[in-house]
């Protein structure tokens, strides 16, 4: 890859709903507004994702609103006893009126349906997530009462575009090492989350795609040392020629990477084999890791022309990442790699 372009300040999309600037940054510096998009609005896509890890379990949350389908999900992951639960009903032409906030800074988004809410409220200080639903899984509901604070100095931040689609683009934040406290009850269980083990990663994203894509993308939030350590990894999605969005971040501070890969070992029939033990490195030989599966949350979901192929493997990374003159060592750390392929 050739020199990285950091984003100045301003606004996203041009007068022809084209991006501006191309490029990363570690702060949303550029203002994203709906209203601007020139693109057809049934292509628009635009949600928050917020995945919560502790020692015993991660809970994870999804308000979507991608114009002609809303999705709002819940996922509970159980990792002394490997079991996951995923329960994620759909809506019907919310065409933006989630009211999904053009800022990740803050703001508030909420959903319901029946049986179930989800709401994520952001003062500017504090992100409060509040979530019920009635029939989760096994006939039973799930509640949750999430707190997450102390947002870091920089976050991974990428506007991408798409080759052959001016209007197309992909204006994405991933703000890591979030502390969280509070807790999820499922089954007569309740999984607690504090602060001193307890992180959580969003993925706030904005824009409008072309139809058929494959990404891969990789998050870990934890602690080196005692000192907050993570990373954003990620490739395959639009054309990343201007800035790739693949960063480390050490006690609040990112070190930006140029290229990485994953490397998934391959079945005897040449299929991708997700529980085999991967490895992902960069070009410049700053990171070294390999990644040892623990559970893959499959889902596939194929009607008409719409088709949603996803492994979300978590495990554990060990090896070396340099940032900047450290070497820094992963030792069994928990975290996700994934593999998407999307057409819709």
């Amino acid at each position: 890859m050739a020199e990285q372009f950091l984003m100045t300040a301003g606004p996203l999309l041009d007068e022809k709903g084209q991006l501006i600037e191309k490029g990363y940054q570690t702060y949303l510096s550029r203002s994203y507004d709906r209203n601007a998009i020139k693109a057809g609005k049934l292509r628009i896509k635009e949600w928050d994702y917020y995945c919560i890890c502790s020692p015993e379990a991660v809970l994870a949350l999804t308000i979507a609103d991608n114009s002609y389908m809303g999705l709002d999900s819940i996922t509970l992951l159980n990792i002394g006893e490997k079991w996951q639960h995923t329960n994620s009903p759909m809506r019907i032409l919310p065409m933006g009126k989630t009211g999904l906030p053009a800022t990740s800074e803050k703001g508030d988004v909420s959903v319901s349906g029946k049986g179930y809410s989800l709401s994520f409220k952001n003062d500017g200080t504090v992100r409060t997530l509040d979530v019920h639903m009635d029939n989760f899984a096994k006939g039973q509901p799930i509640d949750a009462h999430v707190v997450l604070s102390d947002v870091p100095e920089d976050s991974m931040v990428i506007a991408t575009p798409f080759a052959g689609a001016p209007k197309a683009f992909y204006y994405n934040q991933k703000i890591n090492c979030l502390l969280a406290e509070g807790s999820v009850s499922f089954d007569g269980r309740t999984y607690e989350f504090h602060k001193e083990d307890s992180m959580g990663v969003l993925d706030w994203g904005r824009g409008v795609w072309t139809y058929s894509n494959t990404w891969y993308w990789s998050s870990l939030s934890g602690r080196i040392d005692g000192v907050p350590f993570g990373f954003n990894l990620g490739y395959g999605f639009g054309d990343t020629s201007a800035a790739s969005e693949n960063m480390l971040f050490l006690d609040g501070k990112a070190y930006k990477l140029d290229q990485v890969i994953f490397d998934i070992p391959k079945t005897a029939d040449g299929k991708d084999d997700f529980y085999a033990t991967w490895t992902v490195k960069d070009n410049k030989g700053e990171l070294d890791l390999t990644f040892t599966p623990l559970l893959d949350r499959a889902s596939l979901t194929s009607v008409l022309v719409i088709e949603s192929d996803q492994h979300q493997v978590f495990g554990y990374f060990d090896g070396t990442a340099r940032f900047g003159d450290k070497e820094l060592k992963l030792d069994h750390m928990f975290g996700f790699a994934e593999k998407v392929k999307n057409r819709w």
